[in-house]
């Protein structure tokens, strides 16, 4: 992966280039969805978080959960879930934004200190679309995304996942690079484009063959 594609991966629409990864274990909960799927997406999750040579925990001792999935119906629903407003700063008006723009999801991420990541949140309405989406798919797009924090232009031209036989993978460079954001000597925040040099310069060492 050429160091003018990472770039862009993470540059965003305003023209700032800036890269961030998870900074603590990440502790999963996952609302609105049966034991099946649940399963899937837990999957997705220790897979990814294998790949990157991060961890997971059953808890954060700060928040509880820090990586929150739910699944439901209309963007309304988020009102009614109780404490929602503490966790998403102008709840209100943000639904009304994304009904009017009939978005069918929404990630949200909280940092650190340090500008690493310490807490996402990944909303996703069910409509028509994101039906049609296999579960296996869906799953490991959402954790591939919530796994760094990527341009908000990132997968506009692109996906990170491919089709093998009857199973969707994640595409090999985006594996590489996941496990190159993830090495010990990178910073868990970056702002500097160069930092997208020293990510491509491992992306080809870590990607699988």
């Amino acid at each position: 992966m050429a160091p003018e594609e990472v770039e862009a991966l993470f540059t965003r629409s305003s023209g700032e280039y800036l890269f961030a990864r998870w900074g603590r274990p990440i502790a999963p909960v996952v609302f609105g969805v049966e034991e099946a799927t649940l399963q899937v997406v837990k999957g997705a999750l220790e897979a990814v978080v294998a790949l990157a040579g991060h961890q997971l925990a059953e808890t954060d001792p700060e928040l509880g959960s820090n990586l929150m999935v739910f699944f439901f119906r209309e963007w309304k629903e988020l009102t009614e879930v109780p404490h929602m407003e503490q966790l998403v700063p102008d709840l209100g008006p943000l639904v009304g934004r994304l009904e009017a723009a009939d978005a069918n999801q929404y990630r949200f991420f909280r940092f650190d200190k340090d500008g690493a990541i310490r807490a996402a949140f990944v909303f996703l309405r069910m409509d028509k679309e994101l039906s049609k989406v296999p579960a296996e798919t869906l799953a490991l797009s959402q954790i591939v995304q919530t796994m760094l924090l990527w341009s908000d232009e990132a997968f506009r031209d692109r996906s990170p996942l491919a089709v093998a036989g009857d199973h969707t993978i994640l595409r090999p460079d985006f594996a590489g690079l996941i496990k190159a954001a993830y090495d010990p000597v990178m910073p868990a925040m970056a702002q500097d484009p160069s930092h997208a040099l020293r990510l491509s310069a491992r992306v080809a060492m870590y990607a699988p063959d």
